[in-house]
């Protein structure tokens, strides 16, 4: 206490002088940092104090959160280690933390080391003996004052002292917070680890800057040298801590949802920072797929759950559905709300990206420059410029994979959002009738040809119930009572909008007839695609701005003003290509009509191959497809062709390629501003005025992407905004005039019925159009109450109303209150069931469809098949009802789908059951089976049904109560008497209902006993899936059509073109060069500029000719493979055997004509295109530059070698996730069109809330497989360019330090070896002698991958030209001119059999027809009818002779067989079209031969009491003859069997389907107006067709038992034809049949 400090004024001075000294070193900033650092912790620790979170609670800033459940208490103390490792993320993370604990800690030791020494180092030996001996040097004033004047040590701190002192604290504050983020809880652990990085980064940039960086100099020296190796030490440390510890450290796993994480996380989800920069995370994933031959779906990658569809329908639908509390406006701003964060990455990476494309043309400049005389005054080391063409291209690569990756991930987020919401928006729809002719279409057949049996399947485009798809509004109420304060909105509106309604009137109608099922699909395919095509528009807005300004700097600081001429010279001829591209629209505009015209002439023929067989006209329909073929290709060459002229004109106006520098500068240069060239000019401003060009390219896709995604945008919003919903989700207008209160109520919930109830389709003011142009209105006045429990049936005419009445009931249409009193109800607490007219199936198992999600009860399920009558349709499948159904059905027949609609309905427990017509596609005898087994049965009991019907007679025996239709309007209500007693046109019908019903009891026909299973199981043959790589065959087929007759000489004349355009291409480069070193070498007064421009120019013209030379054959190779592929492929489809039509579904046979000719006509071509130019310029480039520097052979074969191989990796696993993809894609797009296609159904059973959970996994399904997919080429790309960047950095090291080159041939070398950035999402294949030999390998690799998918058509097309074909035409099997003369058939000894190697199905037949007799065939079903008219005309495997006119058909080629004989099926196909183009589809007759024929087949005869609607040779027929009954079909089929003239004429009688007046008429033509020598064989499935004909015989188990005349064989007793006619309910008519005959 007694000392005395004395202060020494000088010292003060020193003292104050050293901090200010510290203040402004760089080496405070960590210090700084660091007490920011502890700020916003305290700030931190403030906020998490109970009383602030209160405060913030109670102001709404911070949301109350529930607190969370009481962790476990661990058992002992390993379990508590366990537990805290855990919490951090895992042993993996938790041991990163602790050795970032042990680097701050060693930091902070080397820290306090170096004070220390720096003290030592000041004070020498003495200082350190006072430091050991003395304690109290410094009192509380540190060393600002002293205590002992008389010795000098401790008198105060260096400024390096200081420095050092603040290092410490910074370190001991680290190394703190290291140890919290080990220790303390996990929420402040991640507080503290945030905190520590920023901290340790800070420290570490500011080391770089005072170190590092002067090494990179000729001039200065790092500022810490001093501390020798523990400055280094230092430096590795911080950068392990702050830079490598943090890349590399594992993410912890945070679910989205933390009461349901994931079992196991996704690999992105936790993967590391560095894992996810390089795609490391998905290397297993690369490995395992190329040890398997196909990778399976679930081994790819789990989905994150932040790309689950669950999660992001809940965080997006807030922001985009109004039902969900979105906010009214475009869709466009709801989307960059969810995905803000995204776009603000995307925007940073851009810049990033931008800046990154600079490194290397300023690399490649200061190098260069270096390298020119005058380089020795560089200031920056050559190796740090090497470094440069190393950085720059991979943190451009980096940032631009990043920024694809955020871009496809938000892709196909987006893809599952708009789907989801498209799809239940979907639900609130209501779809209203669709004319057949919406405005601006073409008119299609009118409903003229509509006949009384076709009439109940088009039902609904008369009276607008085939829109029935609507939505139920209200499926979770137990009962739905709706009354007149439902429909009260439209009423306000119209007022509102009458002006715009009005004039919207003018022009279309004013109901929506656009069809509205097609616009749906198309917003989920084709502007969902748009949609997602348009995510770079911030290239747009920033990436092309910022890219050309930085360019022009760039090249105004290189280049001078002259720059601005060679922008005036691009942007002058620019325009050029855009005058070309018109053409090529116009072009393409063009070809896609006559595809068009190509695929619909396909299609059909495909669909009616059938008939194209039997009736012998395949040559000629192979010619007109044909035809049509070469009219598609003349448009597809022209289109090429202007391409070629595009791409030449872009070749020359910006130099011959995009790598090259632009021709008016160098000529400004070396003319006009007389300055030398030099290498470093030349070759640094190549890649800027590549980069300049691309933008300018980059500007018209992007924008054209843009405005189209803009579109498809707005389309989408105005689907969700504008798109009519049904009145439960209509906006309400409680304050309108209009708005109704209802006088009562519904006085009992159960019942079934309307009050005063009129409904429309629409909540138009007109009401809707229904395609007979007329709006029709449901009117229900009074009261219609159906019965409960019991079978209530609809009735009425063809478009009365009938299915209106059920929508009506369904809540469908638009409820407009006739009154106060209007209600209408359908109790829904028991349960709906509804089988709609169409009948909807999914793509699931037979039994999957029936049960539809009720619990499965085997016991009911087995009453339903049998009352259904599915048990024998079950037991021909050989998975029984297991087996899929396929898409709409595709597997089961019309019959079949409506039995299990039908079915479904029954099997639930619902109260009541709404049936729509379900009898109609069934014919008489399964339908009186259902009435009898399941309308009457058991499981009906205590239900109430409502049928639609027209089979009155059928169901008048189950009928409680009937409602008679008429005109919309209720008719009468009663018993099945009262109904017909007001309706004599409803009585007609039924009486002829009645005689058909009566004319089955006389056919011959049984069902047969269940078949036993073949052996295979299925009779559609599965389609196979291709595996691995394209097979060199298909290949092959391709490369051989190609080149035609002359293969070799066509791919040596095109590759040796494109060899001379890659050699010029290379020399161009060089002699830019070589231009530049005369001014290095010679006086540059002396050098002719003129001689070099010239020189310079003939280059560039030679490379242009031998590119246009090579293109121009390529382009002509392409469409001759194009049309031999083509034809050959239809060839042998009209050449193939009829069992392999009928293992094949129709659908595969067209999307080999359509889809695949489409993938051959394009993408095969490019891309084969690309491959082999790529393939080129890659080994003239890498010979290029083992010229210059022979040392690059070997480190150029390694890369190549190692590029190839991670090619063949990644395409292995490529192949797989892209065909899991495709495979994942369809079934979403399959569930969204069938559940839009069965809406009504799915909402009467109130399965919608089922339908969305399967559309979220089905879409989980496809994102998982996406994004795979995407990461994929995020993961080859950056290997690939960080081969290429390597390889570049070697090379120019080698240059440099070691070979001695000059500027020019150095810059030569680095042009054909390295690379400039070309952006990977909008640049199309742009790649050119700048973008060199190591990045080649990448667009190698990607190329060859995308030909490879694509080749897939190839191998596709390949396994349908070879498949089995029947015999082909021979010049000596071409019959006489006069053959056949005659109707004469001679069988001797006839087997046949379905297969080669199958059973016989007809046993040595023998037997005689004379020419002009008319003989009938009976048999019980299989005894071999169908059979012996198929090997007739040769269409099966036969055994034995037939002898037509006299000549085996075995020696006859099958054409002229097959149109000299014609057969008329049960159900005749036709062609769409005219009724003319039908009877003559090859223009051989005139109108008066085809009228008489119409004319003898009867078709006047029916239509003579016809005043409307009458079949003239102008009606349009659809497509199958889809629009008219079978009746008439047949008829039509007879009047083209008229026509054609053939001397045999083979009919297979149709079944009861068709009504007794159209089966009279067709019996009458047929015995009354075929001519005397033609010859009839009938396959008869009634007796009384056949009784009067010459000659019956009767077939058994394919043998004939019977052949004579009918009187010869009803006399032979116990005889087969006997016992039919005796057992027969009309043996009376038959037997007065045979006698008149005589």
């Amino acid at each position: 206490m007694g000392s005395q400090v004395i202060l020494n004024p000088d010292s003060l001075v020193n003292i104050n002088t050293s901090l200010s000294a510290v203040y402004t070193n760089s080496l405070i900033i960590p210090l700084c940092v660091s007490a920011a650092s502890i700020l916003g912790f305290v700030i931190h620790l403030i906020a998490r104090v109970e009383p602030v979170r209160r405060l913030f609670r109670r102001i709404g800033t911070v949301p109350n959160s529930e607190e969370s459940a009481a962790p476990v208490q661990p058992e002992n103390l390993i379990q508590e280690l366990n537990a805290h490792v855990g919490s951090r993320g895992g042993p993996i993370i938790y041991v990163y933390m602790l050795i970032r604990l042990v680097g701050t800690l060693a930091l902070l030791g080397l820290s306090i080391t170096s004070l220390i020494l720096d003290e030592v180092r000041r004070n020498g030996k003495q200082g350190l003996e006072l430091l050991e001996g003395q304690e109290d040097i410094v009192d509380s004033l540190g060393k600002w004052g002293k205590k002992h004047p008389k010795k000098k040590y401790g008198t105060h701190y260096t400024k390096r002292e200081w420095l050092e002192a603040a290092m410490c604290l910074t370190f001991l504050y680290t190394s703190l917070l290291a140890l919290i983020s080990v220790t303390a809880k996990p929420k402040w652990s991640k507080v503290a680890t945030r905190h520590l990085n920023t901290v340790l980064l800070a420290t570490f940039s500011v080391y770089l800057y005072r170190d590092v960086y002067p090494l990179i100099t000729f001039t200065l020296k790092p500022k810490d040298l001093s501390e020798g190796g523990i400055l280094w030490a230092k430096i590795t440390l911080l950068a392990v801590t702050s830079v490598v510890i943090p890349l590399a450290i594992p993410r912890p796993y945070v679910p989205v949802d933390p009461k349901n994480p994931l079992p196991e996380p996704s690999p992105e989800q936790t993967a590391s920072i560095f894992s996810l920069a390089t795609y490391a995370f998905i290397d297993r994933l690369v490995l395992a797929a190329y040890r398997v031959s196909h990778l399976d779906f679930n081994q790819l990658p789990l989905l994150s759950d932040h790309d689950s569809a669950k999660y992001l329908k809940s965080s997006s639908f807030k922001h985009l559905d109004v039902f969900s509390g979105a906010p009214k406006r475009h869709l466009f701003f709801g989307l960059i709300h969810i995905f803000r964060s995204a776009y603000v990455q995307l925007a940073v990476m851009i810049l990033v990206h931008v800046f990154a494309n600079f490194a290397a043309p300023i690399g490649l400049n200061r190098l260069l420059r270096y390298l020119e005389p005058g380089g020795e005054r560089a200031v920056v080391r050559p190796w740090f410029w090497i470094l440069w063409l190393f950085i720059g291209p991979i943190g451009g690569t980096l940032s631009i994979q990043w920024y694809v990756f955020v871009t496809t991930r938000t892709l196909v987020r987006t893809q599952a959002i708009i789907t989801q919401l498209v799809f239940e928006h979907s639900l609130r729809i209501r779809v209203k009738a669709e004319t057949a002719d919406s405005p601006g279409s073409s008119t299609s057949s009118s409903p003229e040809t509509l006949t009384p049996d076709s009439a109940s399947v088009h039902e609904g485009t008369v009276d607008g119930s085939d829109t029935i798809h609507s939505i139920s509004p209200s499926e979770a109420e137990s009962t739905t009572v709706h009354s007149s304060t439902t429909s009260v909105t439209d009423k306000g509106k119209a007022k509102k909008t009458d002006k715009r309604t009005k004039k919207e009137n003018d022009d279309a109608p004013s109901s929506d007839t656009n069809n509205l099922v097609g616009k749906i699909n198309n917003l989920v395919t084709t502007d969902l695609d748009n949609i997602t095509d348009g995510r770079d528009f911030l290239f747009v807005l920033i990436y092309i701005p910022v890219q050309i300004v930085l360019c022009m700097v760039f090249l105004y600081a290189v280049l001078g003003w002259s720059c601005f001429v060679g922008l005036g010279v691009m942007i002058v001829s620019f325009p050029l290509p855009g005058m070309i591209a018109k053409y090529v629209k116009r072009a393409q505009e063009k070809r896609l009509k006559k595809t068009d015209a190509r695929v619909q002439s396909v299609s059909e023929s495909m669909n009616v191959l059938r008939m194209i067989k039997l009736f012998g006209w395949e040559s000629k329909m192979e010619s007109r497809i044909a035809e049509k073929r070469d009219e598609e290709l003349v448009w597809i060459r022209r289109r090429q062709i202007l391409e070629m002229i595009n791409g030449i004109i872009t070749y020359i106006s910006t130099g011959i390629d995009p790598s090259n520098h632009d021709d008016s500068d160098l000529c400004d240069i070396s003319v006009i501003m007389k300055q030398t060239i030099h290498a470093s000019v030349i070759y640094s401003s190549m890649t800027v005025f590549d980069m300049l060009r691309e933008q300018m390219r980059i500007i018209f896709r992007s924008i054209n992407d843009t405005v189209t995604a803009k579109v498809s945008l707005d389309r989408v919003s105005d689907f969700l905004k504008n798109t009519e919903l049904l009145d439960s989700f209509s906006d309400k207008a409680p304050e309108s005039d209009d708005y109704f209160v209802p006088a009562d109520a519904v006085s009992d919930p159960q019942k079934i019925g309307f009050r005063n109830a009129h409904f429309t389709w629409s909540s138009d003011v007109n009401g809707s159009l229904t395609p007979s142009k007329r709006r029709f209105t449901l009117r229900i006045e009074g009261e219609l109450l159906f019965k409960p429990k019991c079978v209530n049936l609809v009735i009425g005419e063809t478009g009365s109303g009938k299915t209106s009445l059920l929508m009506a009931l369904l809540s469908e249409m638009h409820f407009v209150p006739f009154g106060p009193d209007s209600w209408y109800n359908l109790p829904r607490e028991g349960g709906i069931a509804y089988a709609a007219q169409e009948s909807w199936v999914q793509n699931e198992t037979i039994r999957e469809n029936i049960v539809f999600g009720s619990p499965f009860d085997q016991e009911r399920y087995n009453k339903v098949l049998y009352q259904c009558g599915l048990e024998r349709d079950i037991g021909l499948f050989e998975a029984g009802d297991a087996t899929e159904v396929g898409e709409k059905g595709l597997t089961l027949s019309g019959g079949q789908k409506a039995r299990i609609t039908l079915a479904r309905a029954i099997y639930s427990k619902a109260e009541i059951i709404l049936l729509d017509d379900v009898l109609a596609a069934l014919d008489v005898h399964t339908a009186k089976w259902i009435v009898d087994k399941c309308f009457s049965g058991d499981l009906m009991e205590g239900r109430t049904m409502i049928l639609v019907t027209h089979n009155i007679a059928v169901t008048r025996p189950i009928a409680g109560f009937v409602v008679a239709i008429k005109e919309g309007r209720i008719e009468s209500q009663g018993t099945v008497l009262e109904a017909l007693g007001n309706d004599s046109a409803l009585a007609e019908e039924a009486n002829k209902e009645q005689q058909i019903i009566d004319k089955t009891d006389e056919e011959v026909d049984e069902k047969p006993p269940a078949e036993e299973t073949k052996a295979d199981g299925k009779l559609i043959v599965a389609e196979e899936i291709q595996e691995g790589h394209v097979s060199w065959s298909a290949v092959k087929m391709y490369l051989t059509s190609m080149g035609g007759q002359y293969t070799w000489a066509f791919f040596f004349a095109f590759i040796f073109a494109m060899f001379i355009t890659e050699i010029l291409n290379a020399f161009y480069t060089w002699f830019l060069g070589y231009w530049a070193s005369q001014y290095e070498t010679h006086d540059p007064a002396s050098v002719s500029v003129s001689h070099y421009i010239g020189i310079y120019c003939l280059i560039l013209a030679s490379a242009v000719v031998s590119y246009s030379i090579g293109v121009i054959i390529y382009i002509f190779g392409t469409v001759r493979a194009s049309r031999a592929i083509h034809k050959e492929l239809i060839l042998s489809i009209f050449g193939t055997t009829l069992r392999w039509l009928d293992t094949t579904p129709t659908s595969r046979v067209i999307a080999r004509c359509t889809q695949d000719i489409r993938a051959v006509d394009g993408p095969v071509a490019m891309w084969l295109q690309a491959v082999s130019e790529i393939s080129m310029m890659m080994i003239l480039k890498y010979t290029a530059v083992v010229v210059i520097t022979p040392i690059f052979f070997f480190p150029g074969v390694a890369v190549a070698f190692l590029g190839a191989v991670c090619g063949q990796v990644y395409i292995k696993a490529q192949l797989s996730v892209k065909r899991e993809m495709s495979n994942a894609r369809a079934p979403v797009l399959g569930h969204f069109g069938a559940a839009i296609a069965g809406l009504t159904s799915i909402r009467a059973y109130g399965a919608q809330e089922a339908f969305k959970a399967e559309s979220l996994r089905r879409i989980d399904k496809f994102t998982r497989a996406a994004r795979t997919y995407y990461n994929l080429n995020r993961w080859i790309t950056i290997r690939v360019d960080v081969l290429g960047a390597l390889l570049s950095c070697f090379l120019a090291v080698y240059l440099v330090y070691y070979r001695g080159q000059s500027a020019s041939n150095t810059g030569f070398s680095l042009n054909m070896a390295g690379k400039v950035p070309v952006h990977p999402v909008l640049s199309f294949l742009t790649v050119g002698p700048v973008v060199g030999f190591s990045s080649l390998i990448l667009w190698w690799v990607r190329t060859l991958n995308e030909f490879e998918v694509q080749g897939n058509s190839l191998e596709r097309i390949q396994d349908y030209i070879t498949i089995e074909q029947e015999p082909k035409p021979k010049a000596e099997t071409v019959p006489p001119a006069y053959w056949p003369a005659s109707g004469n058939l001679r069988v001797e000894k006839l087997s046949a059999r379905y297969s080669q190697d199958g059973p016989k199905v007809l046993h040595d037949i023998s037997f005689d027809i004379r020419s002009g007799e008319r003989v009938g065939i009976v048999g019980r079903t299989g005894s071999g009818k169908s059979s012996l008219t198929l090997s007739l005309l040769r269409c099966i495997f036969t055994e034995g002779t037939v002898y037509y006119d006299g000549i085996p058909t075995d020696k006859v080629n099958l054409d002229a067989l097959r149109s000299n004989i014609t057969i008329i099926p049960q159900v005749p196909e036709l062609l769409s079209g005219t009724l003319r183009q039908n009877l003559d589809p090859f223009d051989q007759y005139d109108d008066a031969t085809l009228n008489d024929a119409l004319r003898a087949a009867g078709l006047f005869a029916l239509q003579s009491d016809m005043n409307e609607g009458r079949i003239t040779l102008d009606s349009s027929i659809s497509s199958g003859g889809g629009n008219l009954s079978v009746g008439q079909r047949q008829i039509l089929a007879l009047a083209r069997a008229l026509v054609r003239g053939s001397k045999l004429l083979i009919l297979d009688e149709a079944t009861s389907a068709i009504d007794y007046r159209t089966d009279s008429i067709i019996q009458d033509s047929l015995r009354n107006e075929l001519k005397g020598d033609i010859t009839l064989i009938t396959v008869a499935h009634r007796l009384q067709t056949i009784m009067d004909a010459d000659k019956i015989m009767v077939l058994d188990a394919g043998r004939i038992v019977e052949f004579d005349s009918p009187q010869a064989l009803l006399k032979i007793k116990d005889g087969k034809l006997r016992s039919l006619v005796d057992q027969s309910n009309d043996k009376d008519s038959l037997y007065t049949m045979v006698t008149r005959a005589r």
